[in-house]
């Protein structure tokens, strides 16, 4: 549904996304992660359609980005970080008017409906100019969904809401993946981003990183095997085994630094068990997603 061929937008002399190349299917959540600057808006504006690469191609819902602009529209819905609408109009009258505006064919039927499911019918009359920042938020939903799009641009959904609204924001963004929907969602919330999302693309002007979220974080964490023991002792560290670098006892865990965790824990186990270790659990050390993105972003060596 969304798809990208070295995707390039030049201002001037700077460059704000050089040689984007991804694929999200339908159904499918991309989670855009990356620092203020660089370039996850500008690539959201170019696959909606409001901004004309510099370079690449781009195709969404099956139509090329910059060449069916009449085609793409309709089928894409974008919820920007601040939303704009008329304050001194009503709920209703706004979005009827957005409505309008996508030649929605029952354009009062659909405003009704899209209220109704994101429980703002009851202040349809009321002026936007009035309504919180978490109730404009999701009349911003409500307005990127009057007109029932295949594909949907999210650009920090969450922001500045509290807790309570920003929780049913992301249970509204995964009914919505359920419904078979595509979503790019650009967010600064890394525990929100790795709920939601199906990938997640770490984006500094070019692509640093795109893979799932646990598969991300396995692939870039450290070397280290934890051991839960029901009997520690220090001996346990000296393990005269030639693929450990290092070990070391907090508490009840034993933290063992090798090569390959996998290909080398059933040894290390055995070795354990013949200094009359009594095993709990063995793990793979794994990182957060932020200790992830912090490294990748920090790093930015190119695309993964």
């Amino acid at each position: 549904m969304i798809r990208t061929e070295g995707l390039t937008r030049r201002f001037g002399d700077r460059t704000a996304v050089e040689d984007l190349t991804l694929e999200v299917e339908a159904g499918e959540v991309l989670g855009l992660l990356g620092p203020n600057g660089a370039g996850k808006t500008t690539t959201v504006r170019m696959l909606a359609g409001l901004l004309a690469p510099t370079s690449g191609r781009a195709w969404v819902a099956g139509h090329e980005v910059g060449r069916e602009p009449g085609a793409i529209r309709p089928k894409v819905g974008f919820l920007p970080e601040t939303p704009g609408f008329y304050k001194r109009l009503s709920v209703e009258r706004n979005l009827r008017y957005f409505a309008q505006l996508y030649g929605v064919p029952q354009p009062q039927a659909a405003v009704r409906r899209v209220l109704e499911r994101l429980s703002l019918w009851d202040r349809r009359g009321e002026a936007v100019a009035t309504l919180s920042k978490g109730l404009r938020q999701r009349l911003g939903l409500a307005r990127a969904l009057v007109h029932e799009p295949q594909v949907l641009f999210l650009d920090e959904p969450t922001s500045g809401l509290d807790p309570e609204s920003a929780r049913e924001v992301r249970e509204f963004i995964g009914e919505l993946a359920g419904e078979r929907r595509t979503i790019l969602l650009c967010t600064h919330n890394l525990a929100e981003a790795e709920e939601l999302s199906t990938w997640i693309a770490v984006l500094r002007t070019r692509l640093v990183a795109l893979d799932r979220p646990g598969e991300l974080k396995r692939r870039l964490s450290g070397s280290r095997i934890l051991v839960d023991l029901a009997n520690p002792r220090p001996e346990f560290t000296s393990l005269a085994l030639p693929f450990v670098r290092g070990a070391s006892l907090d508490g009840s865990v034993l933290a063992v630094d090798v090569e390959d965790p996998e290909r080398e824990a059933p040894a290390l186990v055995r070795r354990l068990v013949e200094l009359g270790a009594e095993i709990q659990a063995v793990r793979r050390e794994e990182r957060t997603l932020e200790e992830v993105y912090l490294e990748l972003v920090g790093r930015g060596d190119g695309a993964d």
